[in-house]
């Protein structure tokens, strides 16, 4: 007897064939049959009119605490993605030195600041017990409903071995030794490969470069050599020229990282904007050198354009323009005084638009800012409004004017930047780079920058987008760009696909509503701490290992997930 029975659905298997109309039967956590299914089962539904795909795996995400308190990892559950993959970015929670109790401590206040999460929240929501990253990863086998893996960060590494020497320092011969053994102790224990940053705009609580942007070749080759010597692993590296357009090192540095390994490297994310063409070509010129030296280097990018919550008065994007970051951190009464001087405004604004400034510079069109909550009454009736307008009534240049409304808000003001790249070339554009076999979509990074920005949903307003909206990618194929291509990249076994045999990770969706909601700030954080939610629309229902997870948006308190390990879960993708 089968578990349960969808019947008639419109099936879009992952591989980008046709949609059929066909009975999905689950049984023990798999995919028992694919057709017209007389067999009796305990459960059965009536799919017709709906499309049942692979469940969604998002390539990108900082969940590897979240999961803790909120084993759903919402909203990408509730948005179908069934499988995500942590421990980016150089950054993860372990391994945690046993004699050095104040390394969690630092771990905390470096995440906090690095991906935007409540420091409560990781204070209070963590259980914080382990060491070893194989305890890590035990601490939440058996307490998730989504299927997690996670590479291990270098920073975390570095940290371990080092100490507070790890900011500013180069490792001994025998710190470098033992750094490769501790990698290769979490790669059998379960992780996924390397992450590391070399980004200028990655500081730690202490506002110092994290530890890993003080890696210099030799460390990073010795590390990624281990890399190789593991099944099913990969890389993950982030550097300056992510941001806008790399330097000739950077394309060499990832060439060599991913051909010493054998394995694909992939970084986050490629921005595509017609209004500069020559970013696309350049960022995969990195990829072009790699195949030719026997490596892979693969670009993630984003399907949709994602709102970001600013402000003056907290951390955010608008830190990381060069010279802004000093302003930006002084104390609010100092702030606003600085911020309302004329000199410096114009010196900010120097520093936005010079190359330096890099993608950011898409940031400073502040006449295109929308103004989001205000608290005084100065500000009455300004939500919503455009600050151009503001401006023009008020007879201010619009830098001028948005430093007004905030100083008046004693900078609590929420802004909303307008993108200017969601014009029809640079949609063209992206449907045009999305089909380079380099090319993966995601760089979600759900669970970081919660107060922020709410990435988790690109996947239901994708393909919302692609049915009834600009139609770039049919469904067949946008399914497969969402399920089996970040499956294969990744060397996930029998996941990505509807196939008898395969995992059963499903979503059921009604084509006609499929979409995403306005992402709204919420307090369900530990410490009642604030993050971005959307809820998702026209999902039906969703299935990791073939329990029900979700169903009309509503979490079933199953908790189906598995912790997804290098080797046993995950084969060998080789470069060469």
């Amino acid at each position: 007897m089968l578990d349960h029975v969808i019947k008639g659905a419109s099936v879009v298997d992952g591989t980008g064939a046709p949609a059929f109309t066909a009975d999905v039967g689950i049984q023990g956590g798999r995919v028992a049959a694919v057709g017209k299914i007389s067999e009796a089962a305990r459960t059965t539904e009536d799919a017709s009119g709906l499309v049942l795909a692979p469940g969604f795996v998002d390539p990108h995400t900082h969940y590897d605490a979240q999961l803790f308190w909120d084993p759903y990892a919402t909203p990408s559950l509730n948005h179908g993605v069934t499988t995500v993959v942590g421990g980016n970015c150089g950054f993860t929670l372990a391994p945690l030195h046993p004699d050095r109790p104040e390394d969690a401590d630092y771990t905390r206040r470096m995440m906090s600041r690095v991906e935007g999460m409540s420091l409560v929240a990781l204070e209070e929501g963590a259980p914080w017990s382990w060491h070893g990253f194989g305890e890590y990863l035990d601490a939440l086998e058996g307490r998730i409903a989504v299927n997690a893996g996670f590479m291990v960060g270098h920073c975390a590494l570095r940290r371990y071995v080092m100490g507070a020497d790890a900011v500013g320092g180069q490792p001994s011969a025998g710190q470098l030794d033992a750094m490769v053994r501790l990698l290769r102790e979490a790669m059998d224990a379960g992780a996924w490969g390397l992450s590391t940053t070399q980004s200028s705009t990655h500081s730690d609580g202490d506002g110092q470069p994290v530890a890993s942007r003080h890696a210099g070749p030799a460390e990073l080759l010795a590390l990624s050599r281990a890399v190789g010597e593991h099944e099913g692993t990969q890389i993950e590296a982030i550097v300056a020229g992510c941001l806008d357009q790399f330097s000739d090192a950077e394309i060499e540095l990832f060439v060599e990282l991913s051909a010493a390994a054998g394995r694909p490297l992939n970084w986050n994310v490629l921005t595509i904007d017609a209004a500069v063409p020559q970013r696309v070509p350049r960022q995969l010129l990195a990829s072009e050198r790699a195949r030719k030296a026997g490596g892979r280097v693969v670009a993630l990018t984003m399907p949709i354009l994602t709102p970001m919550n600013m402000s003056l008065g907290t951390f955010c994007a608008l830190n990381l323009i060069p010279g802004w970051g000093e302003i930006l951190s002084l104390p609010v009464p100092e702030r606003i005084r600085r911020l309302k001087d004329p000199a410096v405004r114009d010196g900010m604004l120097r520093r936005a638009a010079s190359k330096e400034a890099g993608v950011f510079r898409r940031l400073t069109d502040f006449g295109r800012y929308v103004i989001g909550d205000t608290y005084s009454p100065q500000n009455a009736g300004l939500a919503g409004r455009v600050v151009r307008e503001i401006a023009e009534e008020r007879g201010q240049d619009p830098f001028a004017c948005l430093v007004d409304i905030c100083a008046a808000d004693d900078l609590r003001t929420v802004l909303w930047p307008m993108p200017t790249d969601n014009d029809p070339a640079s949609w063209a554009l992206r449907a045009e780079t999305w089909q380079h076999e380099d090319v993966l979509l995601g760089g979600s990074d759900a669970g970081a920058h919660l107060d922020r920005m709410c990435g988790a949903p690109y996947t239901t307003r994708f393909l919302g987008d692609c049915l009834r909206g600009r139609k770039l990618v049919g469904l067949e194929r946008a399914v497969r760009m969402l399920t089996d291509d970040p499956a294969r990249l990744f060397g996930l076994r029998e996941r990505g696909r509807i196939e008898e045999g395969f995992h059963a990770d499903l979503v059921l969706f009604d084509p006609e509503r499929i979409d995403a909601g306005t992402a709204t700030l919420v307090h369900d954080l530990p410490g009642d701490s604030p993050r971005l939610d959307s809820r998702a629309i026209g999902v039906r229902a969703v299935w990791v290992n073939g329990v029900e997870a979700i169903r009309d948006d509503v979490v079933s308190g199953a908790v189906p997930g598995r912790v997804l390990r290098s080797g046993r879960d995950t084969r060998t993708v080789s470069t060469r």
